[in-house]
């Protein structure tokens, strides 16, 4: 028993805690929050919140073909090499060997072709080339908008996609150049790895996502070729003998629950890494070697290969297909391989698949599952209705994200804010259901311009809204996706939120509207989201496709 000394050193202690707890209470009470706290620079906005009516909805859009109908006008993508004779082919490539320097390799072949006076049939012929991601291109051979005589995306599983929807297209060539998609890890996790599991492959590193061991990012399977070949790796790694089994189900569940970033961009994935948010990430070959500040990481290929094959697509003429395979006979010679080695390609030549054929169909359902299993995100959309939106911009970002609603699954937690002078929570946050979702639409057609633009006021609400519902559940996943033009002449200061900004973590994507894009661009690089210019045609694709890899 404590004697009467020690008693009432306790009662001393017990009673100085009481006063220091009255004082802090106190403090937070009479004073407030930090003002460079959250709730201290929310606590000096003036928010409203505003009700409106529902909109109309559409049951059951038809997202199989409307994001190819939203896919820009073929002049988005100029040739690299354009046709030099009447008789002549065109040809769709993958942008990591039809771009320019160390990814020009496909477009210095074309540009020699075009130059070497080669004759078919009497006639001198020529090659057109475009560069598009492997995806995209996919996207205009399935839907018609616009038909290549040709095509070399970065591996066959576009290939095999495009025939699955209806498309003629022949294997011509199954490997331009070689190359490999790979996991990069750090070196420590890569040690860390082999001492555990005693090697490294997708099966082990599927194994230790899931058991929380392993942060790895990897891009969109939608857009991206690596992305793609990821999925469908993954599945394998948990039943080979059929990737849609319930097993394999179950596995990939357990695996994408723990994926911490899955990239609109690689540009946005590498930062990610970077940053320290991820152990590892995808990449390909050819790429990896060209990028020395990601040296640091090791290169461990995986699944199918990237040999950029050549399809003919649809009923091509005798003399398209003659000049087809004379051009992949042409990027055959000595030469043109040794210049491919030289700009990353022809790398792991021994490597061989770890995975066997997918048919197209069985792609198509990896990508409807891998939509279906993604963790489900909280986001707040935040939209700029200043005065400076009056009209067109306001009128594109009303269509923006209207078109872009259907691609935001219903397990999501979805708000919108608006921001002129004050900022308007215009839908509080709940699932995206079929409710929620005739709310969100009956919103942004009440949208209106007026006013000054307070462009970080509306983020620091739309990050209060975002905490609060963490609050209840803290697993959730949270983003901001700003839609303004960039301009801020009222209310707080990116300095004033930046740091708040950071330690939450919350990825800000910003879409900009006849906007200053520098200033958008310095708001999503604080955490590494991507930044989208909305003045192109291609933006509600765009958009399509960022929610696709969001939600």
């Amino acid at each position: 028993m404590p004697n009467e000394n020690n008693k009432q050193v306790i009662l001393k202690i017990i009673g100085a805690a009481v006063v220091v707890f009255i004082l802090v209470y106190a403090a937070i009470t009479i004073i407030g929050p930090d003002e460079k706290s959250l709730d201290g620079v929310v606590k000096d906005i003036n928010v409203n919140a505003v009700p409106h009516p529902m909109g109309h909805v559409d049951v059951s859009p038809d997202l199989k073909n409307s994001l190819s109908e939203d896919l820009p006008d073929i002049s988005r993508y100029p040739p690299q090499v354009d046709s030099s004779t009447p008789s002549y082919i065109e040809i769709f490539s993958s942008t990591e060997k039809a771009g320019s320097g160390a990814d020009g390799w496909l477009t210095e072949v074309a540009r020699d072709f075009n130059d070497a006076g080669i004759m078919i049939d009497g006639k001198q012929v020529s090659i057109r080339l475009r560069g598009i991601p492997s995806g995209e291109a996919a996207d205009y051979i399935i839907s018609g908008k616009y038909l290549p005589d040709a095509y070399t995306p970065s591996n066959e599983l576009w290939g095999e996609l495009i025939i699955s929807r209806g498309v003629k297209a022949e294997l011509v060539e199954e490997r331009l150049a070689g190359n490999v998609a790979g996991v990069l890890l750090t070196k420590s996790k890569k040690d860390e790895l082999v001492n555990k599991h005693g090697a490294v492959n997708t099966r082990t590193i599927t194994d230790a996502v899931a058991n929380k061991e392993l942060a790895m990012g990897y891009t969109n399977p939608f857009a991206s070729s690596t992305g793609l070949n990821f999925l469908i790796s993954t599945l394998y790694t948990f039943d080979s003998s059929n990737l849609l089994s319930d097993k394999a189900k179950a596995g990939f569940e357990g695996f994408q629950a723990n994926i911490p970033v899955v990239a609109y961009t690689t540009l946005q994935m590498r930062e990610s890494a970077k940053s320290g948010v991820l152990d590892g990430f995808v990449l390909e070959y050819q790429t990896y070697v060209n990028t020395p500040d990601i040296g640091y990481y090791e290169f461990i290929p995986f699944g199918f290969r990237h040999d950029s094959p050549m399809y003919a697509i649809g009923d091509l003429s005798e003399e398209k297909m003659k000049i087809l395979n004379e051009f992949v006979e042409f990027s055959q010679q000595e030469k043109y391989q040794i210049l491919a080695t030289e700009y990353g390609f022809n790398g792991f030549n021994e490597y061989q698949s770890e995975t066997g054929p997918v048919s197209g169909d069985v792609i198509i359902q990896s990508q409807k599952l891998w939509k279906e299993k993604k963790k489900p995100i909280c986001a707040v959309f935040v939209a700029d209705v200043s005065g400076s939106m009056m009209g067109e911009p306001l009128n594109n970002l009303k269509d923006s994200l209207l078109k872009g609603q259907y691609y935001i699954g219903e397990d999501n937690m979805i708000g919108l804010a608006s921001y002129s002078n004050d900022v308007n929570i215009d839908l509080p946050i709940s699932r995206f259901d079929l409710n929620q979702r005739a709310l969100f639409v009956g919103a942004v057609n009440d949208l209106q311009a007026c006013g000054s633009t307070a462009t970080f006021d509306a983020i620091a609400v739309a990050m209060k809204m975002i905490e609060d519902q963490r609050d209840a559940d803290p697993d959730l996943r949270p983003v901001i996706f700003v839609l303004s033009d960039g301009e801020t002449n009222k209310g707080h200061s990116l300095n004033d939120i930046k740091d708040i900004v950071e330690d939450l973590g919350i990825p800000i994507y910003t879409i900009g509207y006849n906007a200053d894009l520098p200033a958008l661009q310095a708001i999503s690089s604080i955490n590494e989201a991507a930044s989208i210019n909305a003045d192109t045609d291609d933006v509600v694709y765009k958009l399509g496709n960022l929610f696709n890899a969001e939600m």
